[in-house]
């Protein structure tokens, strides 16, 4: 417990502290808890967590299985295969990695009743033959696209850019992100975008400086795997 509750306020100082230098609101703060036991994620809740993201999905069901007596928000930031869609749909909360209209579909048709699964979209931001996501090009006809889908809310956008050492490097990436996501506001006003997932344990000064909403911190938190 002092391990986890010493990781977390080193954390939190980071971030707070970077909101003050750049002038920018607190962040949400997504625990990444892939790999991790549900008793480190229970454990996490008692010191005040109440978002996770997991990127394996069989993983994921197993803890949440195990954790159902606690009011966790259940984020999916992993690669999405099609045939992984319905169980997505019906566990989680969020799904930050929707990156082609063939999975935002499946999602919503999948969609248990009376739910609302809020999404991003994930941008290939640095251009990496290695990652998946939606180009900038792209984004405008599959944002006017994923709009007209019943169950889902598209919240904004998700990257993990190219790793960079140098502050500015991370931050040039993050900036592209927050002028997508302000050009895709003006374009669709009615839609309320409002989320910027990014930023992790390496890059959070950064992304925050861009205006993150949502920062995903895992082995900062919970320690080395």
């Amino acid at each position: 417990m002092h391990n986890l509750q010493h990781n977390l306020d080193k954390v939190l100082d980071r971030i707070h502290s970077a909101c003050d230098q750049f002038q920018k609101p607190a962040p949400q703060l997504l625990a990444v808890s892939k790999k991790r036991s549900a008793s480190e994620l229970r454990e996490a809740f008692s010191l005040g967590l109440r978002s996770f993201g997991e990127n394996y999905l069989q993983e994921a069901l197993e803890k949440q299985s195990e954790l159902t007596d606690l009011n966790i928000e259940w984020h999916f930031i992993g690669p999405i295969q099609s045939n992984k869609t319905r169980a997505i749909a019906e566990h989680f909360d969020w799904v930050h990695s929707v990156d082609r209209l063939k999975i935002a579909q499946r999602l919503a048709e999948q969609c248990p009743e009376g739910k609302v699964i809020q999404i991003c979209a994930q941008i290939n931001v640095d251009q990496e033959a290695t990652k998946s996501g939606l180009s900038f090009e792209e984004l405008p006809e599959f944002t006017e696209q994923v709009l007209g889908l019943k169950n889902l809310r598209l919240r904004g956008l998700m990257a993990i850019p190219a790793p960079a050492d140098n502050f500015n490097a991370q931050k040039a990436s993050f900036l592209k992100m927050a002028e997508a996501l302000r050009q895709l506001q003006l374009k669709f006003p009615q839609a309320n975008l409002d989320t910027l997932s990014m930023g992790m344990s390496s890059d959070l000064e950064a992304a925050i400086a861009a205006g993150s909403t949502i920062v995903r911190v895992g082995t900062d938190i919970f320690g080395p795997r």
